[in-house]
């Protein structure tokens, strides 16, 4: 009898130490997610010789902008990234009004790290199912949005009358640097850097394609093992605790995902993390859905800092095409999510996408091919033949 307790607080030291090592791994495993997402940019950033701004030279009309937008987005990784070009290249002398297209863009092609990260789970049936679910009801919740408010954008320049309006409050301000911001490029780069040594290594021609390859894979181990610790871990208190911040209702979810985006900076880190939890089945779609909302909204201090960065003459159009991105994201929100039978149809159509998905993989990669790289395409050959 006397021995019972000293057993009973052995086992519950043993059960403490195993949990902190797995939450120690999770931290590890997210850790190589971030970076293996900066690795892909990193890559691509490379592959445009590190001008990426000559991928917005195509844009000469609104669709063209729009179609710019997703596809640097697309292949940079970051929303964060574009936009802050977008508010240098309105600095430079870009018009607003073919810039906001180019935000637009940019919250389309953001949605497809996301989707990637789905891919991780689809050697497992039911996981896949409610990943790929989480990360498409981002991706319709943003198409449904840009073609609302860029139909009422051409039709009425209803973003840019509310950006520019806000903004002639706020030009003036301090200079602020993004740099100093961001805490996830200083502890992603040195490991980003190796790898890229590593591709030269093996073959200097192919490092930048050889450094997506790369983060691709680690993505798929990382989340392969994520999503196991996860389910083990997301019980009791820890879930109790996850579910507080995001469970709690769709203002919660709103919040938390701002929040976290803004310390983060990155709106595809914060939707990539939870698709994990999603596909452990710690978190429901619906619960998932008002998280990724908030991502949006809190995506936008990256180009509202980079605005603040500029002086002169073009302080006011830069700040302008800032709050326009702010402004896009919030309207979205009220309208798609406070209008009941709108906020359904990303709920509805990821959920009908995940089952197809599930049943014929290969509809996966189709949509994701689809989606980021064919629909711009399609988009170009509609405007020139009406044009």
């Amino acid at each position: 009898m006397t021995n019972q307790p000293v057993a009973t607080a052995g086992a519950e030291e043993t059960s403490i130490l195993k949990s902190t090592v797995q939450w120690i791994a999770v931290a590890f495993l997210v850790y190589l997610l971030i970076t293996a997402v900066g690795m892909i940019g990193s890559g691509f950033k490379g592959a445009t010789k590190g001008d990426a701004t000559q991928l917005f030279e195509f844009a000469t009309n609104p669709f063209m902008g729009l179609v710019v937008g997703i596809l640097a987005t697309s292949l940079i990784q970051s929303s964060s990234t574009v936009t802050s070009i977008i508010v240098g290249l309105v600095a430079g002398g870009l018009s607003v009004e073919m810039a906001v297209p180019m935000v637009m863009g940019a919250n389309i092609g953001t949605t497809i790290t996301n989707t990637i990260v789905a891919l991780g789970h689809i050697n497992r049936k039911k996981a896949f199912r409610r990943a790929f679910a989480a990360a498409t009801v981002h991706d319709i919740f943003n198409l449904i949005a840009v073609i609302i408010f860029m139909t009422l954008e051409l039709a009425t320049g209803i973003l840019h009358k509310i950006g520019a309006f806000v903004a002639s409050f706020l030009v003036g301000g301090a200079d602020v640097s993004v740099k100093g911001f961001n805490f996830i490029k200083p502890i992603t780069k040195p490991v980003i850097g190796l790898v890229k040594d590593f591709s030269e290594m093996i073959y200097a021609p192919w490092a930048n394609a050889l450094l997506i390859l790369f983060g691709v894979a680690i993505i798929f181990f990382s989340i392969m093992f994520v999503g196991k610790l996860l389910k083990k871990l997301m019980v009791g208190r820890a879930k109790r605790v996850m579910h507080g911040a995001i469970g709690r209702g769709p203002v919660a979810g709103i919040t938390s995902g701002a929040i976290v985006t803004v310390l983060v900076q990155s709106s595809s880190t914060t939707t990539s993390l939870m698709v994990p939890l999603a596909g452990a089945g710690s978190f429901r779609l619906k619960q998932i859905y008002p998280f990724t909302l908030g991502a949006n909204i809190g995506t936008c201090i990256t180009s509202l800092l980079a605005a603040t960065a500029i002086t002169g003459a073009t302080a006011l159009p830069a700040m302008t095409i800032a709050m326009v991105h702010l402004t896009f994201n919030v309207l979205a929100v009220l309208v798609i999510y406070g209008i009941k039978n709108l906020r359904m149809l990303p709920l509805k159509g990821a959920t009908s996408l995940a089952k197809l998905a599930t049943k014929n993989k290969s509809l996966a990669l189709l949509y994701i091919l689809g989606v980021y790289f064919a629909l711009p395409g399609v988009l170009v050959l509609v405007y020139q033949m009406f044009a």
